[in-house]
């Protein structure tokens, strides 16, 4: 399937203010490095660079190399599978038991209604999407390793940035799609006959990255906005629980935990300069704030448009859970008959009243390090130390200490504090209900529709018709 062409480089500018106007050459690089970017079809279907001499030229300069990066965040926060509008966040709360949908968007509804076929054109634009992205990472690596302008240190911070995002995309597309190709190459003829790689190969190569990005990544500073040495820890860590390498799982969360503080208000937690945020995306100039508040905001009840959260849901909270009434919204309509409940998260719509954005979209942030280091201590025999992390988690939210103290009876309590901590937040209930097993159990009830093969999404009908490498379907479509 081929990408519709969207926004130039200027998009990318808007995310990166501080790269203005660089000079008339500079831009000549700008325009053709992001219509390289933005225009590059699916990675099956990808011809050789028009202009290589340009693409080198680009990076003989840093400033239009970071403008790349740039145009890949902005992307990344805009569009497709990882933030947005039709993000992981929104769509995989309503295909878990997270948020039930309010509309008439046909692909939103049979992701709800667990009716996706391979056709699906959400489904389709996420592989998309992110392997354009992947191959626009490529691009940065091999141009920044060839080059011999750029000074070692941007050559590093550029490398690592990129190897990190590569690494990145790919964990979210083998947790959505199983075996997937894991692509290192800007090279066409290879990627056209690509073919898919187990689960534990891609894992393999996303750790390598990461592995590697971390000897070339800053530690994290200012705004967070840019992938950093606690970003890829925290990616780490996390893969290390879902391969369940336990002991390097704790190892890694334990190096981000000791390198930042948790943010004690609740209800500052999603504000854009929180303590505890590890990587986020700047939404654009001021004031403007998150497409997540936008979406998942709701104004008036009753609706025909939004996403409410399930009583599956609000029905975990315990009662005098801070997060219930930090977190959850509600409205009720003038003849007081209906009630709507929301993630309220982020409490701003997509333009501020004020004269600054508030909020940034969090991708990573530090309570999900907690959460892991208390399962894979867990999981180590270590129920103290699994007590205590998951405690620090609970008394933050106003809550008395755990009563678990079995391995089991543990790891189903980190499940739920995972559920009310963090629901709404780039599809992870659904990632915890797969890699726990616990999908089948808590979805049959609540899902009409639900078939045990739908622990895995289709690969693409576009993708299988030009590329039969990709081949076989996943199980039940």
């Amino acid at each position: 399937m081929k990408l519709k062409k969207s926004s130039k480089y200027t998009k990318g500018l808007e995310y990166n203010t501080f790269c203005k106007i660089l000079g008339t050459i500079k831009i000549l690089m700008f325009s053709f490095l992001s219509f390289y970017l933005v225009s590059c079809e699916s990675f099956l279907e990808i011809d050789p660079p028009i202009n290589k001499l340009v693409s080198e030229t680009v990076f003989e300069d840093s400033a239009t190399v970071e403008s790349a990066l740039a145009n890949i965040y902005y992307k990344m926060q805009a569009q497709g599978m990882v933030s947005g509008s039709s993000g992981l966040s929104i769509l995989m709360g309503t295909y878990s038991d997270e948020l039930d949908y309010i509309g008439t968007n046909e692909d939103y509804l049979k992701i709800y209604n667990h009716n996706i076929t391979a056709s699906n054109e959400t489904i389709s634009s996420w592989w998309s999407h992110a392997y354009n992205l992947i191959y626009a990472a490529n691009d940065i690596i091999k141009g920044v390793e060839n080059s011999s302008a750029l000074n070692v240190d941007d050559q590093q911070k550029f490398k690592g940035e990129a190897l990190f995002v590569r690494g990145y995309l790919h964990s979210l597309l083998v947790g959505l799609y199983g075996d997937v190709p894991y692509i290192t190459t800007t090279n066409y003829i290879e990627n056209n006959t690509v073919a898919r790689m187990p689960v534990n190969l891609v894992y393999e190569n996303i750790i390598a990255d990461l592995t590697l990005s971390l000897s070339l990544l800053d530690d994290a500073s200012g705004e967070r906005i840019y992938p950093n040495k606690s970003a890829a820890n925290a990616l780490l860590s996390r893969i290390y629980l879902y391969t369940e390498n336990w002991t390097l799982a704790e190892t890694i969360a334990t190096n981000v935990i000791d390198s930042h503080v948790l943010e004690a208000d609740l209800s500052k937690v999603f504000l854009k300069d929180s303590p505890e945020t590890l990587w986020q995306f700047k939404p654009g100039d001021s004031p403007r704030n998150t497409q997540e508040g936008q979406q998942l905001v709701i104004k008036v009840a009753p609706t025909t448009e939004g996403y409410t959260l399930t009583d599956n849901l609000l029905a975990t909270f315990e009662l005098g859970d801070l997060r219930q009434s930090n977190w959850v919204g509600s409205v009720t309509s003038t003849d007081g008959l209906t009630t709507l409940y929301f993630a309220h998260k982020y409490k701003e719509t997509l333009i501020s009243t004020t004269q600054a954005s508030l909020e940034y979209s969090i991708i990573f942030r530090l309570a999900e390090q907690y959460l892991i280091r208390a399962e894979a201590r867990a999981h180590m025999g270590d129920i103290d130390g699994a007590q205590e992390d998951l405690n620090i988690i609970r008394n933050r939210a106003g809550l008395g200490n755990t009563t678990a103290t079995t391995l089991n009876n543990l790891l189903d309590a980190i499940l739920q504090e995972r559920q009310v901590e963090l629901f709404t937040e780039h599809g992870q209930r659904w990632f915890d209900l797969k890699r726990m097993k616990k999908a089948i159990e808590a979805l049959t009830p609540l899902k009409a529709n639900w078939l045990n093969t739908h622990i895995l999404f289709p690969i693409p009908d576009t993708e299988l018709l030009a590329n039969p490498y990709l081949k076989p379907q996943n199980l039940g479509y």
